[in-house]
């Protein structure tokens, strides 16, 4: 009884890996000018990490980490960091509601729904988002305190401010990576503009803007604790005040607020994205 025969190509060599760069690759060629720019970066700063390790630096930076032990827990006191927590979560959520309302209302002159959409306003508008976030949070509450005055006004309005240019350009790079083919098919049966983009196109985009609104809101927390520091108010207007006048103890009650209030919105942040998923 004869053996089958094997496929000849059971017998052919096997081939070696491809190289790890090539002159006709594009991308070893971007790695490559990435890891130079890298490599050019640190010779051209002056990091003296000598001085940074220093012994006395080290003994230097314990003695100012010890200040801030033991934290100041006097009821009094903790009552207004819980007001000015409250103050600094307020910030953020009506700030970042905002931003995602004025957001999407931008990001549909942004965008390119369609191969026939003419778009006329898209570059102007993304000019606009561009400019928006350009601008640091920082930068927009020093002009609004010139109009809204102290507090927590000028600080909203620069946080709706800054994530206004940011989530407008996600939202109008998302719908308009979108998938065509739900709304290519409505628009052959006739249906109207607004028709499509409530039954087609925002079906399929809600879940990505609410990630990106609700990772927005996580980072807003962090600025709008930075915000206080120009008078915004909050923990930041506290921290300010406090370490200003090396009152560390209460600088350090004040930390732990900030990292308490940022862990609570990040665990808020993740159930909801999963209850959306």
């Amino acid at each position: 009884m004869s053996t089958p025969r094997r496929p000849a190509a059971d017998y052919a060599p096997y081939r070696l890996p491809p190289a790890i760069f090539s002159v006709r690759c594009r991308l070893c060629w971007f790695v490559a000018g990435c890891v130079v720019l890298v490599v050019a970066s640190f010779w051209s700063l002056d990091l003296q990490w000598g001085q940074f390790f220093a012994p006395e630096a080290l003994a230097a930076m314990a003695r100012f980490a010890r200040e801030f032990f033991p934290p100041d827990l006097a009821p009094a006191f903790v009552a207004r960091v819980v007001r000015a927590s409250w103050e600094t979560l307020a910030m953020s959520a009506v700030g970042t509601l905002l931003a995602a309302v004025f957001g999407l209302a931008l990001a549909l002159p942004a965008s390119r729904l369609h191969d026939g959409d003419a778009a006329r306003l898209r570059l102007a508008t993304r000019g606009v988002l561009n400019v928006l976030r350009s601008i640091p949070e920082l930068v927009w509450a020093s002009l609004l305190l010139v109009s809204a005055g102290l507090g927590p006004l000028a600080g909203t309005l620069a946080l709706a401010a800054h994530t206004t240019g940011v989530l407008g350009r996600l939202f109008a790079d998302a719908l308009e990576n979108a998938p065509p083919g739900p709304a290519a098919a409505l628009r052959t049966q006739g249906v109207g503009t607004l028709p499509v983009f409530l039954y087609a196109l925002w079906p399929q985009v809600l879940p990505q803007l609410m990630s990106y609104t609700l990772y927005r809101w996580e980072n807003n927390i962090r600025a709008a604790a930075v915000l206080g520091v120009v008078g915004a108010g909050g923990l930041g207007q506290m921290l300010a005040f406090h370490m200003g006048l090396f009152q560390m103890a209460r600088t350090s009650t004040v930390l732990i607020a900030m990292v308490a209030l940022v862990a609570l919105v990040d665990a808020l942040s993740y159930a909801l994205r999963r209850l959306l998923r």
